[in-house]
């Protein structure tokens, strides 16, 4: 059997690449934990099938037109367009889609964990962490800082590093501090602050 056969080539283009282009657009926009290959296979073509329904219409204009012979330039980019770039405005209006309210009590939204909800937003805080042992570590979480995001275990990086007053506020920015870095094994709450930025 041979897989670099020109049918089997063209088969495997049609009904595996645009799904697992869908896939993996829809893992940078919303990540999650990857599932196992004989899965992503059944869901990439699943996938590649539904962005065939999608453009149906326009698929059988084309093909039963002789854009082909008269205008090859674009019936290479009308299939391009579908094998490539469709499924992923597929995903971009899907995701979109899953944030609005009235869709949401229908199913899920697509950012699993509040931690990737709030730190996705990319706002400014100022962050009060309590560790597994009752001490506070302070600091800012701004534009220099990071925050891990799934299916990465919670990791947070903090700008700045800041001492706390006896009452619990932010008194002063700890000296020569290049920030701190805090892992999810340790951490028992975070509390956020806004910042004013």
């Amino acid at each position: 059997m041979n897989i670099w056969d020109e049918n089997k080539l063209i088969i495997f283009i049609a009904f595996v690449v645009p799904g697992f282009i869908a896939i993996k657009a829809y893992e940078l926009l919303a990540p999650a934990r990857h599932a196992d290959s004989q899965k992503q296979v059944i869901d990439a073509v699943s996938y590649s099938c539904l962005n065939y329904a999608i453009l149906f219409w326009p698929i059988s204009l084309i093909e039963n037109s002789s854009v082909s012979v008269s205008h090859p330039n674009i019936y290479f980019f009308f299939w391009l367009f579908v094998l490539f770039l469709a499924p992923v405005l597929w995903v971009f209006a899907w995701r979109l889609l899953r944030q609005w309210s009235f869709v949401q009590n229908i199913i899920p939204h697509p950012i699993q964990k509040p931690w990737d909800f709030v730190f996705s937003q990319r706002r400014s805080f100022w962050i009060i962490v309590t560790l597994k042992d009752g001490e506070k570590v302070a600091g800012k979480f701004g534009h220099k800082s990071f925050a891990s995001s799934a299916p990465s275990e919670e990791q947070i990086y903090l700008e700045e590093e800041w001492l706390l007053n006896k009452d619990g506020g932010f008194e002063r920015q700890a000296e020569q501090s290049a920030g701190i870095i805090i892992l999810s094994s340790e951490i028992r709450s975070v509390e956020l602050y806004n910042s004013g930025d």
